[in-house]
């Protein structure tokens, strides 16, 4: 059995491969190479544009990728969407495909743009949305640099964005959200009713999925007196952590999965009720 693996080149190519690298995956990339090696002799990758990546599993040419819910909508391709892969270029949250115009412009909705023409890279998604709204408008496909067409080429854009800056550093300002678009792990219907490369393909995901998972995740560990162990749980912000007694004392050993974004503000309080040893480790995997 032999999986077709299709790897996004380009914008998600390095957050790609960091991802499956820390999943367990060794893929290499040789310059000039569209054939990435994977310590996996039942896999074998190929390079290929996120933009291009749906129609060619759906055609069947690959079994599997990895590519945006955008591009999916504007290949309209017929895939089975395996899993939501919450990742982007620079961080691990949705990007946003937005309708745009100059900082001084009288449009303010979509419905303002009756009969203007809008330059976009995903025309099809673009006249979906205009159609969704009920605006006629004329879509022309844009190149590149669709941020300075505005407003000599085109009266709006519809671009991609991942933080806004480079919106911003061009005067346009956002007048609606078209679609927020996350990576998806994609198959073909066909090769994902086989039952080898569906169990393949699972395993994948699932491995993917965990490191994703672990992201905003670390493991606090602590040690609590026993005469005031609910009101140090209460502090914890996990549903059922793990409590072992030491083999000393009236303590117990605390260990729970919790969100790195309230390790600041929960630590103190730990502490204030008598909490010692507290130790914070990186988390590189959660699986369900």
């Amino acid at each position: 059995m032999e999986l077709k693996l299709g790897i996004p080149k380009g914008s998600l190519q390095e957050s790609t491969l960091n991802i499956f690298k820390n999943a367990g995956y060794n893929i290499k990339v040789s310059s000039r190479n569209y054939y990435p090696t994977i310590d996996d002799e039942e896999i074998s990758c190929m390079l290929i544009r996120a933009q291009e990546m749906a129609r060619y599993v759906e055609g069947g040419q690959l079994d599997c990728g990895l590519t945006g819910l955008d591009w999916i909508k504007e290949n309209r391709a017929d895939v089975v969407e395996v899993a939501e892969l919450t990742y982007a270029k620079q961080s691990f949250r949705p990007i946003r495909w937005v309708l745009a115009v100059k900082e001084n412009s009288p449009y303010k909705c979509a419905k303002d743009l009756e009969g203007k023409t809008i330059a976009t890279e995903v025309v099809n998604l673009t006249k979906d949305y205009f159609a969704s709204q009920g605006v006629n408008v004329n879509v022309e496909f844009s190149w590149g640099t669709t941020e300075v067409k505005v407003p000599d080429l085109a009266d709006a854009i519809v671009e991609i964005t991942e933080t806004g800056s480079s919106l911003r550093a061009n005067n346009l300002k956002i007048i609606d959200t078209v679609l927020e678009t996350t990576t998806r792990f994609i198959a073909n219907k066909e090769a994902y009713q086989d039952p080898q490369k569906r169990q393949k393909i699972d395993r994948i995901v699932m491995m993917l999925k965990s490191v994703i998972d672990a992201v905003p995740k670390v493991c606090l560990m602590l040690n609590a007196p026993t005469d005031n162990l609910d009101k140090i749980l209460e502090i914890i912000p996990s549903e059922n952590p793990t409590i072992s007694h030491l083999a000393k004392g009236d303590w117990v050993d605390i260990m729970a999965i919790v969100d790195s974004s309230v390790i600041r503000y929960i630590v103190p309080q730990l502490k204030d009720e008598g909490a010692k040893s507290i130790v914070e480790l990186p988390v590189s995997k959660i699986i369900e």
